[in-house]
């Protein structure tokens, strides 16, 4: 470690953030290999670290013969300042190496607020921050993550985005860099070969065209290049790469458990979820290999937790089995066992007393309306009378607390969706005065509310987000009509969720405005301490672009989206057909029951789905 970075550690929040040597991580001899990637994520470590597909990439990229991927992560306020008063770059934790002494730079994006951190990661290591100031082979700037699935806004940042899953396809990127180190190409050769891959978008090789009312008239591919980006898939997901050899923090992190991913995709097509549409089709792992996987990670690393992932781990058809094999190994040596994404509709007693044998978790269930009806137009496939009976369930196991998670502004919301909220709420309350084994601890029910906004490559794409001042009306409407005492009412404020559907559907022009932002301070948004929102004001005015245009705008049906030339598995036709469906109320089935022809099929060599 530099010995001024050294010196700055004991004037910064939690050091250990920036000095590595945790058990687990993984050291080459820099010597020894002929390509060094720094996986980067723009957020704090105690984020990053918690991040299951982070800790896959880590382990993949690392399998490479002759290749050495080390981690970063962005500083805090405190410790950005004091790299920058010191003239020291951002470095990697493994080797305590500047980041632009990588020959590849890999960023994992899930959230698009962290654009404006990328940024201020790339400055940090003293790299230019546009790829048209880039002009040498390396260091290669690249991005993947589900935020990638419209790269759009960081087009003119990033030389190539990593489309769909990135397993194979990093690896594939890094080979062919490799061999253009070799042969000593161009960066502008590798990029038209690197275009050819499967999963890999090269934003440079394509020229957006605007009509004069702002919107889209046609994307040019150039050199060549592909017209559709067709996403990477892991297919074979059973015998995917699963790290079981764990770097354990060596601070506290979010999430300091082993975490097993059960399956990807989901069956269910709710009609707001990026996630469930961008994943397809499902691909799940055997209880067998989970259990294993679980076992040997816990084994090697030392955790006292276990926690199953998905986007709805009710939905695992061998679950039973697999919370007994589980917990078969985990209660003997008190090892907390839990199972979040639980579903309203499937939630048992019988899951419930697998699960609390080790240690009782809280519940989550996230009804997303409070009204049949609208819960109808999100396809949301959850009955008032699934909850209440899931809540019964919960309360006579011993359970006196609940957390319900909704969303306000959804497509034709009205006020008596929101009001219906608390209704079901108070439903769930008198639910457990009938229901409870327990009633001397009282009941504590936390209700959460977000505001809407439409993700690209989901049926609600062409909608648009209600205004700030309206969210907060709904939110003012159904804090009204809270009444229950031992009710908590908790919601996400307006401005983040407005810039955030900004970004969400922006073009390639918003990037600008990135960059505005960063140079006016911008960095960490995601946190309150980085985000002002009248930054985002004043550069969107500075750049002359509007954050309504984007935001708060209906598309109509016949424009061409931002993303329209990258193909993440569900076809346009099938989006514009749950958008009609959503508009008359009506349900579409989930995949185990009846196939709705989305186009993932296409994306497995036997051509059927596994939901």
């Amino acid at each position: 470690m530099d010995k001024r970075l050294e010196q700055i550690l004991p004037r910064v929040q939690k050091p250990a953030r920036y000095t590595g040597g945790e058990y687990g991580q993984i050291m080459k001899n820099k010597n020894d290999v002929e390509l060094r990637v720094a996986l980067c994520f723009p957020d704090v470590y105690e984020i990053g670290m918690s991040n299951l597909g982070f800790r896959i990439l880590y382990e993949c990229i690392n399998a490479m013969d002759g290749v050495w991927c080390e981690r970063a992560f962005a500083p805090w306020f405190d410790m950005d300042r004091e790299l920058r008063a010191n003239g020291l770059p951002l470095t990697a934790l493994e080797s305590g190496d500047g980041l632009g002494e990588f020959d590849a730079l890999g960023f994992s994006i899930g959230y698009e607020m962290a654009y404006t951190t990328v940024l201020e990661m790339l400055d940090l290591a003293h790299i230019p921050l546009r790829s048209a100031d880039r002009p040498g082979l390396t260091p290669l700037v690249f991005a993947g993550g589900s935020a990638c699935c419209n790269g759009e806004p960081m087009a003119d940042f990033f030389d190539l985005f990593v489309v769909g899953e990135g397993e194979d396809a990093d690896r594939v990127v890094l080979e062919l860099l490799r061999k253009a180190r070799r042969e000593g190409w161009s960066k502008a050769r590798y990029l038209r070969a690197a275009a050819e891959i499967r999963g890999v978008y090269v934003p440079s090789l394509y020229e957006p065209v605007y009509r004069e009312d702002g919107t889209l008239a046609e994307f040019r591919p150039r050199e060549g290049a592909p017209e559709t980006v067709v996403k990477a898939i892991m297919e074979d997901f059973e015998h995917s790469c699963f790290p079981v050899r764990q770097i354990v923090p060596s601070t506290e992190v979010v999430h300091d458990r082993v975490t097993l991913e059960l399956f990807r995709g989901c069956i269910r097509g709710c009609r707001f979820c990026q996630a469930g549409q961008i994943y397809r089709p499902v691909r799940s792992r055997s209880v067998e290999t989970l259990v294993r996987q679980g076992k040997e990670a816990l084994q090697n690393t030392g955790y006292q937790e276990l926690t199953l992932s998905s986007l709805s781990s009710s939905d695992y058809e061998g679950l039973s089995d697999l919370c007994d094999g589980l917990i078969d190994y985990c209660e003997p040596r008190g090892i907390g066992f839990s199972l979040p994404s639980l579903r309203a509709d499937n939630f048992s007693m019988d899951i419930m007393q697998r699960v609390q044998k080790v240690r009782k978790s809280g519940l989550t269930f996230a009804p997303e309306a409070g009204t049949q009806r609208l819960r109808d137009v999100i396809n949301k496939n959850v009955r008032e009378e699934d909850l209440l009976e899931s809540c019964a369930v919960a309360f006579r196991g011993g359970w006196n607390g609940v957390k319900l998670y909704f969303m306000l502004g959804l497509p034709t919301e009205t006020d008596e969706d929101v009001i219906g909220i608390a209704e079901l709420v108070d439903k769930v309350v008198h639910c457990w005065r009938v229901s409870a084994a327990n009633k001397a601890r009282g009941v504590r029910i936390t209700v959460s509310t977000s505001c809407f906004v439409p993700k690209p490559h989901t049926a609600f794409q062409w909608e648009a987000q209600v205004t700030k001042e309206e969210y907060m009306r709904r939110v003012t409407l159904l804090r009204e009509h809270m009444k229950a005492r031992s009710v908590t009412y908790n919601w996400h404020d307006a401005e983040t969720s407005h810039t955030e559907a900004v970004l969400s559907r922006g073009d390639r022009r918003v990037g600008a405005m990135l960059e505005k932002i960063w140079r006016m301070g911008g960095y960490l948004e995601p946190w309150s301490e980085g985000f002002s929102y009248q930054r985002w004001v004043d550069a969107a005015a500075e750049c002359g672009l509007s954050m309504e245009f984007y935001a708060n705008r209906q598309r109509s049906e016949e424009e061409l989206l931002p993303w329209d030339h990258v193909n993440m598995g569900v076809t346009r036709d099938f989006l514009l057909r749950e958008k009609h469906r959503a508009e008359k109320g009506v349900l579409s089935p989930d995949c185990r029951h009846g196939c709705s022809a989305c186009g993932a099929d296409k994306f497995l060599r036997e051509g059927k789905c596994h939901g």
